[in-house]
């Protein structure tokens, strides 16, 4: 029943419902932790795409890949652990909301 709704949202409900998800997962999230950065991250993403799908003369998939890309060349020239981790999750969560914005532009 619930993918039947999530076929009828809109890429912006989708985008929108996972924010309201994030924050909630994040307001009982009480330590600092991985999980606690990533929802964060998540959440900012989120609203930068938000934000710059509003501008129609913004291509937002090449933007998106973009980022990815300029994370990509990032990671490739870190030598910490730690720093590549936050960036392989930025990473992630970028190639979710790519998936989610872009899957039907690609055809």
């Amino acid at each position: 029943m619930v993918s039947n709704r999530i076929a009828f949202m809109t890429v912006d409900q989708i985008l929108q419902q996972e924010i309201r998800d994030s924050e909630l997962w994040l307001s009982r999230e009480k330590d600092e932790s991985t999980y606690k950065r990533d929802l964060k991250k998540r959440i900012e993403l989120i609203n930068w795409v938000l934000e710059n799908m509003k501008n129609p003369d913004i291509e937002i998939c090449s933007l998106i890949e973009s980022r990815m890309n300029e994370i990509i060349l990032t990671i490739n020239k870190t030598y910490s652990i730690f720093e590549a981790d936050i960036l392989h999750s930025e990473l992630r969560i970028l190639d979710w909301i790519f998936y989610q914005v872009c899957v039907n532009k690609r055809n």
